[in-house]
């Protein structure tokens, strides 16, 4: 009786486990959590920055428009907005994003408030530090709301 049980809970694993692969058969691998992404290291052009400490989304996009990036390791108590697509390099396997920036362009770019609502002439003022065309023009014309996670 023993070594039916124990058969029978064989079989009922193998099923569940062959399951839970054809569920995920189609799965993007490059397709990440935004919660496993912060504590992610951020290294610059020329060294390292800090880590991701979160994510803004557009909520009627649901596009990632900005990473927030501690740089408290580096430069104490700031944190800085860095959009997606000034990402050079994602490495899975160390945990680290390369971003297109240089220390200083970040050092000196401005600091991020999550009490106060980004609004487009914030993200204008971001976008121009770095001396990059920002994304709405590629867009509808809206003013969405954005959050944290």
């Amino acid at each position: 009786m023993n070594s039916d049980y124990r058969r029978v809970q064989a079989q009922s694993a193998r099923a569940e486990a062959e399951a839970e692969a054809q569920r995920h058969e189609r799965d993007d691998p490059h397709l990440r959590s935004g919660n496993a992404i912060s504590t992610y290291h951020v290294h610059a052009a020329d060294g390292d920055i800090g880590h991701v400490q979160g994510l803004l989304i557009d909520e009627r996009t649901w596009s990632i428009r900005y990473m927030i990036v501690n740089t408290s390791n580096w430069w104490i108590g700031h944190e800085v907005l860095i959009a997606p697509e000034w990402i050079a390099d994602v490495n899975w396997a160390t945990s680290r994003v390369t971003v297109d920036l240089t220390r200083q362009a970040v050092k000196d770019s401005p600091q991020y408030d999550s009490a106060t609502l980004l609004d487009r002439a914030g993200e204008t003022d971001i976008y121009e530090h770095y001396h990059r065309d920002g994304y709405w023009p590629r867009e509808t014309p809206h003013e969405s709301a954005r959050t944290a996670l």
